[in-house]
């Protein structure tokens, strides 16, 4: 009975201390900003903030969540079919971008999770920067493209192009006919240099995995950006 009793003491000695941290950070989160709120529906519009990440993870697990925020921030998009379950290679919960706030060099096949977290870094990092720094917005990003049926280089692991999960960025241009490359421009300590290095420090904070020139030499040319089970920003 002793034993029994000194647990119970225990037990409300630790709900005493606890629970009125729990109360207040429920508090905090509900009067919080929806950006800060990881309960709230994720609005690609707005800019991010501490929960984003964590909202961007979710939504690949709620597809229609996923494609209603898409639809809110207005980007056109041709929802696909699933492949048959199973396929090394297939697209789920997918589209082709009609249309985004920037046109891409070649057509995009990704996941809607992946788009989205595309939309948000087009809209709150890439675009942004190029403004400020050159005073010009971006009119084109180019693009080695996003779905294809293949393993990582050098690996047995399927890449996460395989799984439409992925995409390839390799240059920008401005309004002004500016062009800035990763593969001439990443070792360039001007604004081109200063540029690529925010586009990739801001893609570290919504996708899965940042690839960059930093990282190995299949990478010297482009941005690889992807929001697969992986975490890594190199």
């Amino acid at each position: 009975m002793k034993k029994r009793q000194l647990h119970f003491r225990y037990f409300q000695m630790w709900t005493a201390l606890l629970l009125p941290s729990a109360v207040l950070v429920a508090l905090l989160i509900w009067q919080a900003p929806d950006r800060h709120n990881p309960f709230t529906p994720i609005d690609l519009t707005d800019r991010p903030g501490p929960a984003t990440r964590h909202k961007l993870t979710n939504v690949q697990r709620q597809p229609e969540t996923c494609f209603k925020a898409l639809d809110d921030a207005d980007v056109l998009y041709t929802r696909l079919d699933n492949s048959p379950a199973g396929e090394t290679c297939g697209k789920y919960d997918a589209l082709t971008l009609d249309r985004s706030l920037t046109p891409y060099s070649t057509t995009l096949s990704m996941t809607c999770a992946q788009t989205a977290t595309l939309y948000m870094w087009e809209r709150h990092v890439a675009r942004p920067a190029a403004i400020e720094i050159f005073g010009s917005p971006i009119v084109e990003i180019e693009t080695y493209g996003s779905f294809s049926c293949r393993k990582i280089a050098r690996s047995n692991r399927t890449s996460e192009h395989a799984r439409a999960n992925a995409i390839d960025i390799s240059g920008f241009v401005l309004e002004n006919g500016r062009r800035i490359m990763v593969k001439s421009h990443w070792h360039n300590g001007g604004p081109e240099g200063a540029f690529l290095k925010r586009v990739r420090n801001g893609a570290c904070r919504m996708f899965s995995v940042t690839l960059s020139p930093d990282y190995n030499a299949d990478h010297a040319d482009h941005f690889h950006f992807d929001m697969g089970l992986g975490r890594a920003c190199k």
